[in-house]
């Protein structure tokens, strides 16, 4: 289907083309010599044929190097050269067969000035060439498939040093983590005596407790 709609396209566009060229040339040639004439220019002449030589040039340029189908580049280039390759052969008969005093909204439209200028076979060579070019007999590449992991909702990723194991084996050490102290001791320890009101911290120990003479005794 596609080579069909190139096939078309190619078709609807040799028309086309010859005429907007046929009007962009005429009118440019024709506001420069006028210009000559009266020896001063207003460049805003050149707006009219320069937008149909642009259209023109955008849509012979679409037909190139859309990669849709050959097809399309390649009729329009045939149909494009075969009446400059004429003039080789019967230039008289082919110029008595292009259409001459049309008009196109009050502009006259010599058809045969693109064919006799060589503007036509320029362009028509253009798109031959296009047409062979590698890039266009070749398929698009197909999309690559992504790999699938074997679960779709947690995507697979490579362990690291820093990935935290959530459930530890049984012979690892649960003890919790602390910073080398050791603990304290929580047995209830006995309360000092108190010193009797007036004495001295250097004096000698209440008399409940053995004195040193007793002890050795």
């Amino acid at each position: 289907m596609r080579h069909l709609w190139s096939f078309l396209a190619g078709l609807v566009v040799v028309p086309v083309t010859w005429v907007l060229i046929t009007l962009g040339q005429d009118g440019s040639a024709g506001t420069v010599d006028r210009w000559v004439e009266i020896g001063t220019s207003n460049t805003a002449n050149l707006i009219e044929p320069a937008v149909y030589l642009a259209v023109g040039g955008i849509v012979l340029g679409l037909l190139g190097t859309l990669r849709i189908s050959p097809l399309g580049p390649l009729v329009a280039g045939l149909l494009l050269v075969t009446p400059y390759i004429g003039l080789f052969i019967a230039p008289f008969q082919v110029r008595e067969r292009i259409p001459s005093g049309w008009e196109f909204l009050g502009d006259p439209l010599p058809l045969g000035l693109p064919v006799e200028n060589g503007t036509l076979f320029l362009i028509g060579m253009l798109l031959l060439v296009a047409t062979f070019s590698g890039q266009r007999w070749r398929r698009w590449p197909a999309p690559v498939p992504q790999p699938v992991s074997a679960t779709p909702d947690a995507p697979a990723t490579d362990p690291t040093l820093t990935d935290w194991s959530p459930n530890p084996s049984a012979d690892r050490d649960t003890a919790p983590l602390s910073l080398g102290y050791p603990d304290p001791d929580t047995t209830p320890t006995e309360p000092l005596p108190r010193r009797t009101g007036g004495g001295s911290p250097w004096s000698a120990p209440p008399g409940n407790l053995p004195r040193r003479d007793d002890a050795t005794s």
